[in-house]
């Protein structure tokens, strides 16, 4: 697994977040359906501190997560769960069992760490991607080129320029 990869796309939510003040972070955003940067950046967090706490049992549920406000509202408490994420998320591959409850039915699957940890850097690209919207309304925020955009697009583009 490519741990890089990873920690640099949680880098990169970590520098956009340390941009914001907490009032730009809280601020119902229209184009997101009036939630947050801090909502969706709490729920990229929240989904890595999920797999994270599973690992030593190997039962994941992230419906289970536990859903910190702070995360959502302090850019600082934020940044510090992303620190430790970045600190943490370099492990050795396991079998993992992922349990979820899809209207009223109950799911069962085997997985394992690498697919989960590649799951959740896909779903924070995802999550960035939308963040990306939001913070055209703010002037002086920056973020790299690709922010938001997925690897496999990037190495498209790439071989379209050649």
């Amino acid at each position: 697994m490519n741990f890089i990869i990873v920690k640099h796309t949680l880098e990169e939510l970590k520098d956009l977040l340390d941009q914001l003040s907490n009032e730009d972070f809280t601020l119902p955003i229209l184009y997101l359906g009036n939630s947050s940067i801090g909502q969706h950046s709490r729920h990229i967090i929240e989904m890595f501190q999920c797999l994270l706490n599973s690992y030593e049992s190997g039962l994941l549920n992230y419906d289970d997560r536990l859903r910190n406000n702070l995360i959502q509202t302090d850019t600082d408490f934020a940044i510090k769960s992303i620190q430790d994420i970045i600190k943490s998320i370099e492990r050795e591959n396991k079998n993992i069992v992922l349990n979820q409850i899809f209207y009223e039915n109950y799911v069962s699957i085997e997985t394992n760490y690498f697919r989960e940890l590649l799951y959740n850097l896909e779903h924070c690209i995802h999550h960035q991607a939308l963040i990306k919207v939001a913070i055209f309304q703010f002037e002086n925020i920056q973020v790299t080129e690709n922010f938001g955009i997925a690897p496999s697009t990037i190495e498209y583009k790439k071989q379209c320029v050649q």
